[in-house]
């Protein structure tokens, strides 16, 4: 297994929409084994396969305490909302900070596992919050595009000033 670049805002790349996986296969089971190294290593909760530079509809989940319940989810979407929710977030590709969000409280998602094989789950709470946040980075959206202009600007003062912070 390896650990993976995380993308960081602004970069670009962040933008990228995700193309469907169509091979399930060795490759695709080690891409999702480092991404999972590479999500517990940052200490995140998930992990979206365009935050690594990778185009693939693919996101990796563990909202367990121990780490002891990763979840791969594959070409996956959402089939129903309901509720909503305002959610503090992180993000991997935004260190150090944070943003309420507003959120579907539950939600019904199909996705297929890394064999191949189709699923369905209903989420709520952090799960449900946790599906969405990822599946917005596949299609080119983080959280701070959920942001009014004002809010966006005091995230990026915080991310200036954690970055110099790090030097």
């Amino acid at each position: 297994m390896a650990l993976m670049n995380i993308l960081q805002f602004p970069d670009s790349r962040l933008k990228n929409i995700a193309k469907p996986v169509d091979s399930f296969d060795a490759d695709l089971s080690t891409l999702i084994e480092n991404m999972f190294e590479t999500m517990y290593e940052a200490q995140g909760v998930g992990l979206a396969a365009i935050q690594v530079n990778v185009q693939k509809h693919i996101i990796v989940l563990d909202v367990s305490r121990e780490n002891q319940q990763p979840l791969a989810l594959i070409n996956l979407t959402i089939t129903e909302k309901r509720g909503s929710i305002d959610w503090e977030e992180g993000c991997l590709s935004f260190p150090g900070v944070y943003a309420k969000i507003k959120r579907a409280k539950e939600i019904d998602v199909n996705f297929f596992d890394k064999e191949g094989k189709p699923h369905q789950i209903t989420a709520d709470g952090l799960l449900s919050v946790c599906i969405q946040h990822e599946l917005d980075h596949l299609n080119g959206i983080t959280f701070y595009d959920h942001l009014s202009p004002l809010k966006q600007g005091l995230l990026k003062k915080k991310l200036d000033k954690n970055r110099k912070r790090a030097l």
